[in-house]
């Protein structure tokens, strides 16, 4: 657990570690300084929260956004919101080191997000 990281709304760790391989849980769009406060409206503020609780996270375990590999993203209002969630992820990231990413979109997700991202980095 990274103790500036987002409070968990279920029983998981922020991250787990092995062999260098970093497994970086799924972040809702919560604010971490007011775990109880309303969400950000809207799927570009939501990405933007969520990406900020990933760099928390992987700023806990002294890495950065260069080091993830892949990212999962979760959407549930895929069609609606699928060009301005990318809008937003691809600012997150260098355009020459985009990680790889699989999208899917779900019928709900915890807390009532609209979206969530999780990922997998990699220790040098």
């Amino acid at each position: 657990m990274i103790p500036t990281g987002p409070r968990p709304v279920a029983p998981f760790s922020h991250a787990v570690e092995s062999d260098g391989w970093v497994i970086l849980t799924g972040q809702m769009p919560t604010d971490p300084a007011a775990p109880d406060a309303p969400l950000p409206e809207g799927i570009e503020a939501q990405t933007e929260r969520v990406l900020a609780n990933l760099e928390l996270v992987l700023a806990g375990l002294g890495l950065d956004r260069s080091h993830i590999l892949q990212c999962r993203a979760y959407l549930t209002r895929f069609e609606r919101d699928y060009a301005a969630f990318n809008e937003t992820y691809r600012s997150f990231f260098p355009a020459d080191r985009l990680p790889a990413r699989t999208t899917v979109g779900v019928t709900a997700l915890a807390v009532g997000a609209l979206v969530e991202i999780d990922c997998i980095a990699r220790r040098p």
